[in-house]
């Protein structure tokens, strides 16, 4: 089948890594360049320290320390965001007056073994300036030449979008001067993207107001990305590992119109890159991030607000919180007849005080000149290959969220189960054993998913120890009457910290739930002998002891008798003419 080729180049092979070019293939590490920006003698590459004399940053530009972490299952939940120290909302930021224009642009780092165009590695963690080349670090006569695998991970992603995936696309220089851009220039995509009209379907959760929202993504283009600085007391410092890593930018349309609306769109894109395996997803390792653009203006009005760009955010809690701010903040301005003090800039997310603070101006697209790419011909995608991965693609999460639904889960549990892909990936396993759909979501999203938390395991490390098939089978045993929920419950611990066979685990413990009539009196009549003041103060008046009595029948028992048969007994008992 052929893969893609490039309308002024040979055909490259499915998934292959590009060759090094012969600059490249001289040295890999940043120190064998003799170079004035970047001293051989470095680990990190160092910049310039900061003026002293110079005027300080704004207080609240420093970085958000904090990074949220989701559990499998987690949801998103309406924050209430704070203005200011000592000030507190409740409910939408949106005032009723005004209305917000929220469009998201979202980096993802694709998961590829080494960068777009280069075959330096691209993974996460290595020491500064480990995993570079002639190519990523801009030097002269270094060419760039595709990879492969990175057009199979875009076109991917694109068709996840249900975008419009161009069989012809090609590369732009986007040029603006960073420290963290060697070469001066990034190479992406303008006027000719890789994909384009896709969107996002989202479920919203009933916390966040319900309903499904359909949101519209305008492009989704390759390219590639920067170096990191990284800031520290004794001055400044570039990582180049990153750059040259390949991203999908994906564009959405300005259809959100609140912070929740927002954090639920990147929830989602998150969710699509993991489902589909072309990425992690992590904010946290800056694998998926995202720059909010929010404008305000009065209801009814057409016409867009001034623009602001909101950066720093690494969980989807802070992009509400973040958005939240903005829209008060433009709101309170646009209020107070200041509309011309909302201008057109960058800010920064700070966690620490809950607000957003000026970085920089924001270009224009005119700033970043751009031209097309000179040393990359164009991108030509065969429709054979489009239809191949177009056929390969796993049920996405909005796909997956309508089979529960059809499954008769209610919308709170089906939300849980898709949100994460191993999560759900377990409980398709479970019904594939054939347990019952509802039950078998119960047992997932209460009692697992604490044991999970309890014993910090991945679902990966509980599929390991208790197969799918071994909760189908807890489930089973307790549906048709061997055993009772309580050793169910007992048994599951059991399962989860050192596996094997339940029904193997109830005949060797001698566990079977008693379903004997008999027996069960003669339990009953033992614990009422056993508790005789408590029998004649209950037919006193005194029912609330039925819960007493409920309890000493099952401790007698050990937890194995059959609930449902005691209940009858004892209530018969109980109310018998003495």
């Amino acid at each position: 089948m052929p893969f893609a080729t490039c309308a002024a180049g040979p055909a490259l092979a499915p998934l292959s890594l590009p060759a090094r070019t012969a600059a490249s293939a001289t040295a890999a590490r940043c120190g064998a360049f003799a170079s004035p920006y970047y001293p051989p003698s470095a680990l990190a590459c160092s910049l310039p320290r900061a003026d002293p004399t110079a005027a300080a940053p704004p207080p609240n530009a420093s970085r958000a320390a904090a990074r949220a972490q989701r559990l499998p299952g987690g949801r998103i939940r309406a924050l209430a965001v704070s203005v200011a120290e000592g000030q507190t909302a409740e409910g939408s930021a949106s005032e009723e007056e005004f209305e917000a224009v929220i469009g998201i642009e979202t980096h993802v780092q694709l998961s590829t073994d080494t960068k777009a165009f280069c075959s330096c590695p691209s993974r996460y963690g290595a020491p500064p300036n480990e995993h570079v080349c002639a190519t990523c670090m801009g030097l002269p006569g270094a060419l760039p030449v595709l990879n492969g695998a990175v057009v199979a991970a875009a076109v991917r992603l694109g068709l996840a979008l249900q975008c419009r995936v161009a069989e012809r696309s090609k590369f732009d220089r986007k040029q603006y001067f960073y420290p963290d851009l060697p070469k001066g220039y990034q190479i992406s995509q303008f006027d000719e993207p890789l994909a384009s009209g896709g969107h996002v379907v989202v479920d919203m959760p009933v916390e966040a107001g319900g309903g499904r929202k359909r949101f519209g993504v305008t492009r989704a283009h390759l390219e590639e990305d920067a170096g990191k600085s990284l800031h520290g007391g004794d001055g400044s410092q570039v990582d180049l590992n990153r750059a040259g890593v390949a991203l999908v930018e994906v564009v959405s349309e300005p259809d959100m119109r609140t912070g929740a609306e927002a954090a639920e769109y990147a929830a989602e894109l998150q969710r699509m890159v993991r489902y589909v395996g072309v990425g992690n997803g992590n904010m946290a390792e800056g694998s998926m991030r995202c720059d909010v653009n929010v404008s305000v203006r009065p209801r009814g009005q057409e016409s867009f607000g001034t623009k602001v760009e909101v950066k720093n955010m690494n969980s989807f809690r802070d992009m509400q919180r973040a958005i939240d701010f903005e829209i008060r903040r433009q709101s309170s301005l646009l209020r107070d007849g200041r509309a011309h003090e909302i201008v057109q800039e960058t800010r920064l997310w700070d966690e620490a005080t809950q607000q957003t603070a000026p970085m920089r101006s924001k270009e224009g697209l005119a700033d970043y000149r751009y031209f097309p790419e000179p040393d990359l011909p164009a991108l030509a995608l065969s429709q054979p290959f489009l239809e191949q991965l177009r056929a390969d693609l796993p049920e996405l999460p909005e796909q997956r969220r309508r089979r529960y639904e059809a499954l008769g889960l209610p919308m709170q549990d089906v939300l849980v189960l898709a949100d994460d892909k191993e999560f759900s990936d377990y409980f398709d396993g479970v019904l594939a054993a054939g347990a019952d759909a509802k039950a078998a979501a119960n047992w997932l999203m209460g009692d697992l998913t604490a044991l999970l938390k309890a014993e910090r395991r991945s679902v990966a490390g509980m599929a390991a120890v208790m197969p799918p098939s071994s909760l189908a089978e807890l489930i089973a045993l307790i549906q048709e009457g061997t055993i009772s929920g309580k050793i169910g419950k007992e048994l599951l611990l059991v399962l989860f910290m050192e596996g094997g066979s339940a029904r193997k685990l109830v005949e060797a413990k001698g566990l079977l739930q008693i379903s004997d009539e008999a027996v069960i009196e003669r339990l009953v009549d033992e614990v009422l002998a056993g508790n005789a003041k408590q029998l004649e103060q209950y037919r006193a008046g005194k029912t609330k002891l039925q819960g007493f009595f409920t309890g000493q029948v099952m401790k007698a028992s050990g937890g194995r008798v059959n609930p449902g048969l005691m209940n009858k007994i004892l209530m018969k008992k109980l109310n018998a003419p003495p």
